[in-house]
């Protein structure tokens, strides 16, 4: 029987999307179609007052709610099955101040809308891969990416955000206004409210010498342990991450490569003037492409948006990594080799320099001793290859568990488990309880990677 949404229309003043609505298959559909989801209504908000309505409603009429920025989530846990979506897309303005360095980004906004409007003014932002992810997802579950190295997590450049809270009550946070709160922000997720605005500290930073260097699939042995040994003995200017994918049938690689299984780094250097000497024991290593050259930032951080655009079939797996002993570099040659997709592939993202100056329990987001987030994705178009993605997805994450730290990064894994989530944020845990208690007792965010309140 269908839930009945009378009245959320007239409490908001975006468009409602509804069942039987000519755009809501469109509207409801998420980046995974693993993960199908019909949503009672979805609430287009374009202010704090639309959120706060659309809170409202939900709690008055006991609907689950869910909040939806860019959309990426692995786990489909930006929408809910007969509940209420509040969809930001339509708040996505940005403001940038160049003269004190800061930018204002509201959390509808995707990374390559932010990192265009950021780039026009000669500064950036530490934020992702991806230039479809949205910035609100990203950033409340810490924020890795090609600058993690030198500037930090994104997390680490946020100063302050406007949250619409539980009770609908619209605040502005940041180290001395509700502190706890903020702390919380910083890793915790959407556990605490909606954050429809976010306010960050930028850097001067144009461009940079990025891109892929790949070798044999075959190779992996000797370039894994070469990779261990050698990123986090480099200056914080050079950041890359090792990866697992298959060449993709593009002309910006060698046909005779194309769906050729590979490993490789995908480099990002900001010292233009020793980019060369720096890199030059990885060219030594002679690999088969060599795709690095001078980048502006915005197309850094899009160059995967084509190849991973909505729509496919997707299963995440992620955990936190202090160290790749030669048994793992074993296993994850083995389930390389094992990729069941030409989309599937691996990332161990070096999360060693700046993060880690920042202590444990500075923010939420508890694995600031880690050297790197290893990203295992299975991918593909196809529904008929779901099976085959999610079963290489979890045997691989399974046969290299024992040599990660235990904890996962919640941006990159799918609908695991409370005791997984727990997991992840270690000794931060019971403090973020105590907060979300604080917050919101009464769990209404909680279709998330969920922190239930302290008893």
């Amino acid at each position: 029987m269908a839930v009945s949404v009378m009245g959320l229309a007239s409490a908001v003043k975006g468009r409602v999307v509804q069942p039987g609505d000519g755009d809501y298959d469109t509207s409801r559909a998420l980046f995974n179609a693993m993960i199908d989801k019909r949503p009672a209504a979805i609430a287009y908000c374009t202010d704090e007052a639309d959120v706060a309505a659309a809170i409202a409603y939900a709690r008055e009429h006991d609907l689950p709610l869910a909040v939806r920025g860019g959309g990426h989530n692995g786990g489909g846990l930006g929408s809910v099955d007969d509940g209420v979506v509040i969809d930001l897309s339509e708040m996505k303005a940005i403001t940038v101040d160049t003269g004190a360095r800061m930018a204002r980004v509201q959390g509808g906004a995707t990374l390559g809308e932010f990192d265009s409007a950021t780039h026009a003014e000669g500064l950036t932002v530490p934020i992702g891969i991806i230039g479809t992810t949205g910035v609100g997802g990203l950033t409340l579950g810490g924020g890795t990416g090609h600058l993690s190295r030198q500037l930090g997590l994104t997390i680490d450049k946020l100063v302050a955000a406007t949250v619409v809270l539980a009770d609908g009550s619209v605040v502005q946070t940041d180290s001395e206004r509700e502190p706890d709160l903020f702390w919380a922000l910083r890793g915790g997720g959407g556990n605490f409210g909606v954050v429809t605005s976010f306010s960050f500290e930028c850097e001067p930073l144009s461009t940079v010498i990025a891109g892929p260097m790949f070798w044999p699939v075959e190779r992996t042995p000797e370039i894994l342990s070469w990779y261990r040994d050698f990123i986090g003995n480099q200056p914080e200017t050079l950041g890359g991450f090792f990866n697992f994918h298959t060449v993709p049938p593009v002309d910006m690689f060698p046909a005779e490569y194309h769906m050729h299984k590979v490993c490789g780094v995908v480099w990002s250097c900001t010292d233009h003037e020793n980019a060369d000497e720096l890199l030059a024991p990885a060219r030594a290593l002679d690999p088969i492409i060599d795709g690095v050259g001078e980048l502006p930032l915005p197309a850094l951080n899009t160059v995967f948006d084509g190849l991973y655009s909505p729509g496919d079939q997707w299963y995440w797996r992620a955990a936190f990594v202090e160290s790749v002993p030669d048994e793992a570099v074993a296993a994850n040659h083995e389930w390389a080799e094992k990729m069941p997709t030409w989309k599937s592939g691996m990332h161990l993202y070096p999360v060693s320099g700046a993060p880690a100056r920042v202590a444990n329990d500075a923010t939420a987001w508890a694995y600031r001793d880690a050297n790197w987030v290893q990203v295992i994705v299975g991918v593909d178009p196809d529904p008929a290859n779901a099976g085959a993605i999610r079963d290489w997805a979890v045997g691989y994450s399974e046969a290299v568990y024992p040599y990660t730290m235990g904890g996962t990064y919640l941006n990159m894994i799918m609908d695991e488990g409370a005791d997984r989530v727990k997991q992840s944020y270690g000794d931060n845990y019971d403090r973020l309880t105590r907060i979300k208690a604080q917050y919101d007792p009464e769990n209404v965010f909680r279709v998330n990677q969920n922190i239930p309140p302290a008893a």
